[in-house]
């Protein structure tokens, strides 16, 4: 697979991952390498990383703990400290190695610490490869409010090899597709299409639909890197996605829903309010409901927790002079965004889903 370039970053996949980093190490004169991980990277991944990195210069791990609760300014700080406590400069590189989670709060803290050091961002989660770690977006939560402190800005690198997804569990690997998804919903029914039969894919199939998915966003994101306007098809089934994944991480009562699982509910929903506000067509929304529930489940949402996501809405990102925005199909591939949805049509939605 050939390299991607976007926005002066490069994204490598697999057998040209290491070869670039270590042309990049050996050009670049870096004072010092930092890898960011977590416990599980830190067992499962760095091992195999370490062992294809060729530099000379002094390497120092940060771990943190892993997992969506611990995506915060806390983490940031504990991570700035260690980074000054270690004599970091400049002149350093941090590596972020791991999920959405690493790559987003590592490129923050990268961008942050002394007014912005060099990272290389390395997924190994399905999620972050075909979304998180690709158009410079990083960032941190607040509380339990999703992506809410952080700043554009690109790694040096991205390195994608897909041999670290082998130690994903099934869930995880079911979470990250929901961005491809969500790619298909928003492209058209050429990459839709292969998603209709998902026990008949390989991983030679699964390999080239990360590369596919990762040139549909650098088309989005190159001709719209700060989000006014064609970049906001890529937060399709978003913003319900987000509030309900929200509402799941505050409420000790609810399961663990992980970041795909909750998009998985947010594009059912937005297909049932596309049908009612855009003619989106009915027959088709039925069919990506059963298709996402078929590979998904159901989430268990009562009633009387509708009005409660809801109120959520108002701290999503996409929102302006306090008009919640939706981005909504008006067929696969067609998209309109900024759509002003009736509260009284997300609760229809949610119905329609619990049905």
């Amino acid at each position: 697979m050939d390299s991607i370039t976007t926005n002066n970053c490069t994204i490598h996949f697999n057998e040209n991952c290491y070869p670039a980093l270590n042309k990049h190490l050996n050009e670049r004169n870096f004072s010092k390498i930092f890898i960011l991980v977590d416990e599980n990277t830190h067992e499962h991944c760095l091992p195999s990383f370490l062992k294809n990195m060729e530099t000379q210069v002094s390497i120092e791990i940060i771990e943190i703990e892993a997992g969506e609760i611990h995506k915060t300014i806390d983490t940031c700080v504990g991570v700035w400290n260690t980074l000054s406590e270690l004599n970091a400069d400049r002149k350093s590189l941090l590596i972020n190695i791991g999920g959405g989670v690493i790559t987003d709060l590592g490129g923050f803290v990268a961008c942050t610490f002394k007014r912005g050091i060099s990272y290389i961002n390395v997924p190994t989660s399905l999620l972050s490869m075909v979304d998180a770690s690709v158009g410079g977006k990083t960032g941190v939560d607040l509380g339990h409010l999703k992506n809410q402190v952080g700043v554009i800005s690109n790694p040096d690198l991205v390195l994608i090899d897909t041999n670290f997804l082998d130690t994903l569990p099934k869930n995880q690997m079911r979470s990250g597709l929901a961005e491809m998804l969500k790619h298909g919903l928003i492209t058209g029914e050429s990459y839709w299409s292969n998603f209709k039969n998902l026990s008949k894919l390989s991983l030679h199939d699964l390999d080239r639909l990360i590369y596919e998915s990762v040139i549909i966003k650098r088309n989005v994101v190159e001709e719209d890197p700060y989000e006014n306007g064609l970049r906001k098809t890529l937060n399709f089934g978003h913003t319900l996605g987000h509030a309900i994944e929200s509402y799941f991480l505050s409420n000790p009562n609810k399961i663990t829903l992980l970041h795909g699982e909750a998009i998985a509910v947010g594009m059912i929903l937005a297909c049932y309010i596309s049908t009612e506000l855009t003619g989106f067509p009915k027959e088709t929304t039925l069919e990506i409901k059963d298709l996402l529930i078929n590979y998904y489940g159901k989430v268990d949402i009562n009633e009387d927790e509708y009005a409660i996501i809801i109120d959520l809405l108002k701290y999503d990102k996409k929102n302006n002079h306090g008009n919640i925005n939706f981005v909504l199909l008006e067929a696969i591939g067609i998209t309109k965004i900024d759509c002003l949805v009736d509260d009284k049509i997300i609760i229809e939605s949610f119905k329609f889903y619990a049905d």
